[in-house]
């Protein structure tokens, strides 16, 4: 098979699993193995290769956990930092859009220079981002330390993935992927108690402070135990264009996601000031929905520029082949779309669980602790029943137990509703996690060549990054949305509220992503509302509840898409294997 980045004619990647691939003579490195690697995968069995899994679980385990422990810590640190709606959603997905904006760059670089080598600057990056984080003063300094972490995690998930494929194969493989699964839906799932735990006991910089140990631990640890694997060397040229078309288009694309509330969505609401230009509210359009055309359009423009290069045989910063690859694009969309959902999640159920139920931020992790404890079970379990049903029939399953969770989850929300309901329905959530994201990432490398594993992992991972940084954003819209349109007029109800409180209050609730009630929840009577303090109270609880249910059942519909993709993925396996 010719080399994805070779000059010469283009042929289509082999369908057969790359697990049973015999091993061979890799013409670019001259060694025996794997084709690809730099080392064949069986100087490494033993003890020492499966401490080298356990140490890129850790460093999975640190990139992962930071994208949901942030969540349930936002409502205390809107508080701190006096952040706003937009504020918090950039917090939460900025984090995920520089991720996915890089990860086929990093991807790529990691198979020429070594992923060993990716991961280390990666997770040092990652560290500083976090210290910077833990330091941050305001609005500005903690969304550009989390841009960092985005950089430096774009560089560890790639090269951790691509590795665990290039290093097991046979049923070790089966085990790794599993194992790597597992984590992954476990250490997702177990953020928002972590960081519950954290902002309680101690302070919301210490979700950040955290990682510090267990970075300089992982960095040990890749030291001594993880071989240094590349993928054949591409062809000529560095993709600037692509990183660039790229980068611009999905940077843009979440940019509208998450602005648009603020700036609205197709006539503007307020100014939008760039490096001293401003975008006026006398404009005709929304700057929102020019950025996702215009964001969209350079998603079209990279697309076009990676044919181009593959067909001439130049280096592409992502191998257009690979999406011939029927399994291997519908399980992407499958796990963009998982991502959607679980992003939106925990995006919005710690500020409801906060700010309209009145827990606490520990309280608040609690609750959610119940989807961890489920996926634990489940993750630990489903490489038996994978045995038993096939991989793809259990990702099935999953989703359709995380759709049932999550619709109970919207049906059971309300201010005069146990919690409890919630974890209860979680808890389902949790279980149908575990079994679709333990089997999900083995599925979608199933057919992929060991040597085009650099570039498929990082694929993949865009993927998800993308659906979860679509996902925040679109919750945090919908969220907004729906306070929006029930907020003035039930305040507008209540007898002896002055028409100036009503849209004081209906924009304090919506700025603050419902922080502001924590307040006056406090304050009852005593404060500026007097006698209508908790009556007022009772409105913005009730209508923030409604308006999370609206964003959960957004988060129902991107599952929807997701079992839909399941299904054909499913299909096109029991094809291939008939």
């Amino acid at each position: 098979m010719s080399s994805p980045d070779a000059s010469g004619p283009r042929t289509a990647p082999p369908t057969a699993n790359p697990a049973t691939a015999p091993t061979a003579t890799d013409p670019a490195t001259g060694a025996h193995g794997i084709p690809g690697t730099a080392t064949d995968p069986s100087a490494s069995q033993g003890k020492r290769r499966w401490i080298g899994l356990g140490v890129l679980a850790a460093a999975l385990s640190m990139i992962v956990l930071d994208g949901t422990i942030v969540g349930v810590a936002l409502p205390r640190i809107i508080t701190d930092l006096s952040l706003n709606l937009t504020d918090a959603q950039w917090v939460n997905s900025l984090y995920s859009m520089i991720f996915a904006a890089l990860l086929l760059s990093f991807g790529r670089l990691g198979d020429r220079y070594g992923r060993r080598t990716m991961l280390l600057v990666g997770v040092t990056l990652f560290v500083v981002g976090s210290i910077t984080a833990a330091m941050a003063t305001g609005a500005s300094s903690l969304i550009a330390s989390r841009a960092l972490q985005g950089v430096g995690g774009a560089m560890v998930l790639p090269a951790t993935l691509s590795t665990v494929n290039a290093t097991f194969r046979g049923k070790d493989r089966a085990v790794a992927f599993g194992i790597w699964g597992a984590v992954m839906a476990g250490v997702a799932a177990i953020g928002p108690l972590l960081g519950g735990w954290l902002t309680t006991s101690f302070d919301w910089r210490w979700i950040f402070w955290v990682n510090v140990p267990l970075g300089v631990a992982v960095v040990v640890g890749a030291l001594l135990t993880v071989n240094d694997t590349k993928g054949r060397p591409g062809g000529p040229g560095v993709d600037v264009d692509g990183l660039l078309t790229s980068a611009i288009g999905l940077g843009l694309l979440v940019f509208g996601l998450i602005e648009a509330n603020s700036l609205g969505w197709w006539t503007p609401k307020a100014d939008f000031t760039l490096f001293g230009w401003t975008w006026s509210t006398s404009a005709p359009l929304s700057p929102a929905p020019v950025a996702i055309a215009v964001g969209v359009f350079f998603l079209f423009l990279f697309w076009i520029w990676e044919k181009h290069r593959a067909g001439n045989g130049r280096s592409a910063l992502l191998d257009i082949r690979l999406l011939d690859i029927p399994t291997f694009t519908w399980g992407n969309l499958t796990a963009a779309m998982v991502a959607a959902g679980e992003f939106a999640l925990v995006f919005v159920l710690p500020l409801y669980l906060v700010n309209a139920q009145g827990l606490s931020i520990m309280g608040a992790g609690l609750v959610l602790a119940a989807m961890a404890l489920g996926a634990f079970f489940s993750g630990a379990q489903a490489r038996h029943l994978a045995a038993r049903f096939t991989p793809t029939r259990v990702v099935v399953l999953g989703l359709t137990l995380e759709l049932i969770g999550v619709v109970a989850t919207a049906l059971v929300l309300g201010p005069d509703r146990s919690p409890w309901f919630v974890a209860i329905a979680m808890t389902v959530y949790g279980v149908g996690l575990g079994l679709a994201s333990a089997q999900l990432t083995s599925t979608v490398l199933r057919d992929v060549p060991p040597e085009q594993s650099g570039s498929a992992s990082a694929t993949q991972s865009t993927f998800r990054q993308v659906g979860s940084a679509i996902g925040s954003a679109i919750a945090g819209t919908a969220l907004a949305a729906g306070l929006t349109a029930v907020l003035t007029d039930r305040l507008s109800a209540i007898k002896g509220l002055p028409s100036q409180a009503v849209d004081k209050l209906a924009s304090a609730t919506i700025d603050s992503a419902g922080g502001s009630i924590d307040g006056l929840r406090a304050a009852g009577t005593h404060g500026q509302l007097g006698n209508l303090g908790p009556t007022v109270t009772q409105v913005l609880e009730r209508a923030f509840a409604d308006g999370t249910r609206v964003a959960v059942f957004v988060a129902a519909a991107f599952l929807v898409l997701g079992l839909i993709g399941s299904l054909r993925v499913d299909r096109l396996a029991r094809q291939s294997a008939s």
